[in-house]
This record gives C-alpha cells, structure tokens and sequence, in this order.
C-alpha cells in the first residue's frame, strides 16, 4: 500500500478549509482512498495538491480557474510528448536517408 495522509491532516498541515479539499476532490483534481470513512490522499499526489493549494490562497485562483490550468497545463504535456514522439521519428528517418 502507497503511502498516505488523511485530509485531516492535510487541513491542519497546510491550514486549508476542508471544503476546498473536499472541491479539489469533488471536481476530479484529486483522486483520493477512502477507508473507514477517512478520506486520503497518497503522497504521490501531494505535489498537485499543493500547487492548487498554492495558486488558490496565494494567487486567489478560484476553482474553475484551477480547473482550467490543469487543463492547459495537461495538453501542454501532451503536446510536448506527442512532439518528442514526431521528432524521434522524424531523427529515424533522416538518419536512415543519411545512411542510405
């Protein structure tokens, strides 16, 4: 098992509301495990919950707006690993014209 902390903790932790926690997960910006009614987070995916955490209270971002840069941000590296795909091809190929 992956380890976790409880929202709880997070909430004291970081000194958030658990309504925005709760919106984070609700929204499907995080994706938490649920055991006897405690909800937690993995620690994998503390880097993601404290970059929201940091451009809701930090940089008054709302929660769309958290959703929309996730978003940007995802087909941002979508782009950029479908362009390192293209461009390994596209060195394939001229590395075969080269030899050829």
């Amino acid at each position: 098992m992956s380890e976790r902390i409880s929202r709880e903790e997070l909430v004291k932790i970081y000194n958030i509301e658990v309504t925005f926690f709760d919106e984070l997960v609700d929204s499907g910006l995080l994706h938490i495990q649920t055991e006897n009614e405690i909800r937690y987070l993995r620690y994998e995916d503390l880097p993601s919950f404290e970059r929201f955490a940091n451009w809701h209270y930090d940089l008054e971002i709302n929660l769309p707006g958290l959703e929309v840069i996730h978003d940007m941000l995802k087909k941002m590296e979508d782009l950029k690993q479908k362009n390192r795909e293209l461009m390994n091809k596209l060195s394939a190929i001229s590395d075969k014209y080269e030899d050829g």
